[in-house]
């Protein structure tokens, strides 16, 4: 039976949970909460940041730059910037087209801030001038417009690349991995298109007293769709006439009556070359980043092909990248088949899953020597009780911040470390306390239950305000706006909530494991060392 009545919370917490049968499995839920949140929480190198802005396209064909700038830039500026958040616009006229780039201020919504954009223009529509189409918003998304994964292409040495064929495979690579959970979307850059290529004989339309221009437009008229023929019957019935490709190879293109020349036709066969290709005319021509070793020497870097990745905002970097890798495991060998190879270039969640397992190594060293320290500092009993509490109140933190839509990064880890030296303070004094109170003369005169209430209860108040006065440092760190406040967010989010699990922890956990790890000390009585 314990007489002592707490006054403080910390006392309530010690007294109530004391000899509880439920604190273990407390403790114990804890710890697992913080090992799942670890490992389920969305891992990314870097926090990610709210960036919203975009870009308003306004076409008037026909006009110069300064009617475009006078007409349609400056006031679709003014019009912009009555928009509340609106943090930079950015004006360019061109030929035929004025661009206006809106950039909010950091932290914006970036659905509301998209809304607030396109809505502005729509109601300044009636105030365009004649001859100007339709706007064109269009609004950037940084969270998916970075890639996690890139993927290049490049031909096999020893083998014939076929870069007709790679396009369509391509293609439906692009389709199996946008068809991957939380992938955003993905590009490819650098491929070659089939198509039919025509290398006219200047020489030879000179013969004929041709001009490049009726060439390209018998190409055009053969080229286009073909529509249905549709038509009624007296019996009322629709008839509807397929029509069969003009063009399905390279005779077909060949064949295409370009002029007539003394009553006989003239084909396009007569005065160019027509096979079967890829679109060169378009391709820029880019490089593999390394170089593979060849005995001595370096072998020549090899034109690519490259495949980006990018994931939906607030993912798992790590789960995503995997998840591609697999799909891309599976076209490895059709890859060959056609005289290509590829590699990963880069590996977001790859980098992200490595620099959050190398902090939480560090943090376990950190642990670890906290843990000696206090051997030498309080005996190994309490240090063993004292280190308890830094896991308990790291699982409740990561807990915390996992249900409320954090990401674990350098960041969060880095919050973490910052406050693991804070973390174990409450702890210390408390089992201190409790010391001090074990050794004291009139222990003996109170049960084992008594004096760890006692004890923890004690320093309660002054251990809260302390606690309290730590965290309010913290505080101004969520008024810091611009880049640099958002991206160090993570840091007054998370150490004022393990600065408060670490007072609960060390009020409930601290006393209970006291209780089974510690025992009062006999003392002798000043009677007894006078005689």
């Amino acid at each position: 039976m314990i007489d002592y009545k707490p006054k403080d919370i910390a006392g309530k917490l010690a007294l109530g949970f004391l000899k509880n049968p439920l604190t273990l499995v407390l403790g114990i839920s804890l710890l697992l909460l913080g090992f799942i949140s670890l490992q389920v929480m969305p891992r990314e190198e870097d926090p990610q940041i709210a960036i919203s802005g975009g870009a308003v396209i306004v076409p008037m064909p026909g006009a110069t730059p300064k009617e475009i700038e006078n007409v349609i830039v400056n006031p679709l500026e003014r019009r912009i910037r009555e928009i509340k958040g609106v943090d930079h616009v950015y004006g360019v006229a061109m030929h035929n087209v004025g661009i206006v780039n809106v950039v909010y201020k950091i932290g914006e919504r970036r659905e509301d801030a998209n809304l607030k954009l396109y809505d502005k223009v729509m109601q300044n529509m009636d105030q365009l001038p004649k001859g100007v189409m339709q706007p064109l918003v269009k609004p950037f998304d940084i969270d998916i417009d970075i890639p996690i994964l890139t993927f290049a292409f490049y031909p096999l040495k020893g083998r014939k690349a076929d870069y007709e064929k790679l396009f369509p495979l391509a293609r439906d690579m692009q389709q199996r991995i946008n068809a991957v959970e939380n992938v955003a979307k993905t590009t490819l850059k650098g491929a070659h298109k089939p198509q039919f290529n025509v290398e006219v004989d200047l020489n030879k339309l000179t013969a004929y007293n041709l001009s490049l221009g009726q060439i390209m437009n018998a190409i055009k008229s053969i080229a286009v769709d073909v529509p249905d023929v549709k038509g009624r019957t007296k019996d009322a019935k629709l008839l509807v006439f397929g029509v069969k490709n003009a063009i399905e190879d390279v005779d077909d293109v060949k064949n295409i009556i370009v002029a007539q020349y003394m009553g006989s036709p003239i084909y396009l066969r007569d005065v160019a070359k027509v096979e079967r290709g890829i679109d060169f005319q378009n391709f820029k021509r880019a490089y593999v980043a390394f170089k593979e070793k060849k005995g001595s020497a370096l072998s020549p870097l090899k034109e690519q092909i490259t495949l980006t990745v990018s994931k939906l905002a607030g993912t798992n970097a790590v789960f995503v990248a995997e998840d591609v890798l697999k799909v891309m495991e599976e076209y490895k060998d059709r890859l060959a088949k056609y005289g290509f190879g590829y590699i990963l270039t880069r590996n977001y969640g790859h980098r992200a899953d490595e620099a959050v397992n190398e902090l939480v190594h560090h943090l376990i060293i950190t642990i670890i020597i906290i843990a000696v320290m206090l051997v030498f500092a309080l005996g190994f009993k309490e240090s063993i009780i004292v280190t308890f509490t830094v896991p308990a109140i790291l699982a409740i933190t990561l807990f915390i911040a996992y249900i409320s839509g954090q990401t674990i990064n350098r960041i969060t880890l880095f919050a973490f470390l910052l406050s693991l030296g804070l973390l174990v303070d409450a702890a210390i004094i408390v089992i201190e306390n409790i010391h001090r109170h074990l050794h004291s003369h009139d222990s003996d005169d109170k049960s084992m239950e008594e004096i760890l209430v006692e004890a923890t209860d004690e320093i309660g108040a002054p251990t809260n305000i302390a606690t309290l006065a730590i965290i309010m440092t913290m505080i101004p760190m969520l008024f810091v706006g611009g880049m640099m406040g958002s991206f160090m967010k993570p840091i007054p989010l998370n150490v004022p909530v393990a600065l408060v699990a670490s007072l609960v922890v060390a009020y409930i956990f601290t006393p209970y494991l006291s209780l089974k790890l510690l025992k009062k000390p006999k003392h002798k009585h000043h009677r007894s060392r006078e005689k």
